[in-house]
């Protein structure tokens, strides 16, 4: 059995796979979930190199039975749970009047019911052990406009989401908090700037400086930058606050 344990979804990529490689040094073990089975082996390696164990579950959080999958595995393997961190769930960015139901459907499904269903099955477990859990979100939860309407309204669901279990969490023991990045540099994110630059008449250099320029901010975020704060958030020292909304994202929310 190991003693601390912390199950992360999205691992196969960006911010999840960066996630699970800095909590490798405050965990034991760390559970892998994601859907693409190669990309999570590619994580383990890291994680291992890091001094964790373990466990890789290719899985859809979309599907209803996965979260109970999930926690079961985990359980059978390791025998504890003692973080969540919800990473899991790209929406698209598509203007509110494009944005089709099935494109609505899915990043609900993922993003918001897959992290609410997860939480749910590791429950019991995680108020065995005190533990915490993490929904991932965005700071357009905080900024509606109309190509953000998706994701920014899914963003937005979690936060309250979040605040709600974190309300049953006083009574459970059970830690909770969102995160919200900004714009972050990550692989699927270049993928983006690398479609969208020539296609408007950039070089990826131009498109890259572009956005942050307009956004008022210096730079994009680094998936690096975020799981730091991650592993803060679900650390001994972070223990009082529950509850809490935190953004990350260089100021390029200017409300208060």
């Amino acid at each position: 059995m190991s003693s601390k344990v912390a199950i992360v979804t999205g691992a196969s990529q960006g911010i999840g796979r960066w996630t699970a490689i800095r909590l490798a040094r405050d965990f034991d073990s760390i559970v892998l979930v994601a859907r693409n089975r190669a990309s999570l082996e590619e994580t383990a390696v890291e994680v291992k190199n890091a001094g964790a164990e373990t466990l890789v579950i290719d899985a859809d959080l979309s599907e209803p039975e996965t979260a109970r999958q999930v926690v079961e595995q985990t359980l059978a393997t390791f025998g504890r749970i003692d973080a969540l961190l919800n990473i899991a769930g790209a929406v698209p960015q598509i203007d509110v009047l494009e944005m089709t139901d099935e494109q609505w459907d899915h990043g609900l499904a993922l993003k918001l019911h897959g992290a609410r269903r997860l939480t749910i099955a590791a429950w019991p477990a995680l108020k065995e052990s005190s533990g915490s859990v993490v929904l991932m979100s965005g700071n357009s939860a905080q900024f509606p406009k109309a190509p953000y309407a998706a994701v920014g309204t899914i963003n937005a669901a979690i936060v309250v989401l979040a605040k709600a279990f974190s309300d049953r969490g006083i009574t459970d023991g059970v830690q909770v908090n969102s995160v919200l990045p900004g714009p972050v540099m990550t692989g699927r994110r270049r993928s983006y700037l690398e479609h969208w630059a020539p296609l408007h008449n950039m070089s990826v250099e131009e498109a890259t400086a572009k956005f942050p320029a307009e956004a008022g901010i210096t730079r994009y975020g680094t998936p690096e930058e975020i799981a730091e704060l991650m592993a803060f958030v679900v650390s001994p020292e972070a223990r009082w606050m529950t509850g809490s909304s935190l953004r990350m994202d260089g100021g390029e929310v200017k409300s208060i």
